[in-house]
């Protein structure tokens, strides 16, 4: 359902919004946020909820608020290769394409607030501010997909496992300050999933996480809930 979103300043959702001040809408006068929240809407979607599908025509894009959103890409014969994850407050779709290039699925539980891909093309060619955002954010997607082709091709099973435990750690929590010396959270991927991501097997992946937690780096609750006592003893696992 479409909520009223906006007023005569910043609009009441917006004002506390993470994406507003850290993702591309940070980028966006009073006015504009106001005229885009005008087209715009939030929404939830369940964990394992298609977003995008693959050569789908693009109708819109969304701001990511909350959850991960998992990115693949599915060979002519079914096969599927995760290719990436996306946390809040990142910008979920590529302006100016007519078609989608990948299938974009909610990992977990997703918070989207969604706009007409027409609106934010308009606000991109009067606003060189915006186009700049989507820039950094293109950029910083391409730095971390080089990064994981050295994970994927170089680094062992076990910096592979501390690799990914390490990236979600920094990523999905935005307000959390980037300085901390431990994190929490739960796993936003089946290990199924994290062993496809990772070029492993199932089974690699749980003895590896079952060795991160005997060395006391990680501490796993609930089968899915890690705890990181102390970053920097991840970081040097990760081979970082």
């Amino acid at each position: 359902m479409r909520q009223d979103v906006h007023n005569s300043s910043i609009p009441v959702l917006c004002a506390s919004c993470e994406a507003r001040h850290k993702g591309i809408c940070g980028a966006l006068e009073p006015d504009q946020l106001v005229a885009l929240a005008k087209t715009s809407y939030k929404q939830k979607a369940d964990g394992g909820s298609e977003l995008i599908g693959d050569a789908e025509r693009v109708e819109s894009y969304s701001n990511v608020l909350s959850g991960v959103v998992k990115l693949t890409k599915t060979l002519s014969d079914g096969r599927q290769q995760i290719v990436g994850l996306q946390f809040a407050p990142d910008f979920l779709g590529r302006p100016f394409r007519s078609e989608s290039g990948i299938n974009a699925e909610a990992a977990t539980e997703v918070g989207l607030c969604s706009f007409p891909k027409g609106a934010i093309e308009r606000m991109m060619k009067a606003s060189p501010e915006l186009e700049h955002r989507l820039y950094q954010q293109t950029l910083r997607e391409l730095d971390e997909a080089r990064e994981w082709m050295v994970t994927l091709g170089r680094k062992t099973a076990s910096e592979k496992i501390a690799s990914f435990l390490l990236m979600i750690a920094r990523h999905i929590d935005p307000t959390a300050d980037p300085d901390r010396t431990s994190a929490t959270f739960d796993l936003p991927l089946s290990r199924a999933d994290i062993a496809d991501f990772l070029g492993l097997t199932i089974e690699t992946v749980s003895r590896q996480l079952t060795k991160l937690r005997a060395d006391n780096v990680i501490r796993i609750e609930n089968n899915r809930h890690v705890v990181v006592p102390d970053m920097e003893r991840l970081e040097l696992r990760a081979g970082n």
